[in-house]
């Protein structure tokens, strides 16, 4: 049985656009800290350095990068992240 991304439960909501590195990730791994392990943050960014730094991010803490697009033409980055389980 294949899941939807439709399908993924949103804990948090964090948006980041207009703002630039390092700023979207460390809010990022402010709301991961409020997190409980399991929950989804959704991440939209429109600083390119993002592409490069929330997978790092992910891999790097062990959290789980579940989804990855560009909106727009602006272009606006959304990311999907699940918290590890503690």
């Amino acid at each position: 049985m294949t899941t939807s991304i439709l399908d993924t439960h949103i804990n948090h909501h964090l948006d980041t656009q207009g703002l630039i590195c390092p700023e979207p990730v460390m809010m990022l791994h402010k709301t991961i800290r409020k997190a409980d392990g399991g929950e989804v943050i959704e991440v939209l960014a429109t600083d390119p350095a993002t592409t490069r730094d929330i997978p790092n991010f992910c891999r790097h803490l062990g959290h789980t990068l579940i989804y990855q697009e560009t909106l727009n033409d602006v272009p606006t980055y959304r990311y999907l992240v699940k918290k590890k389980s503690a």
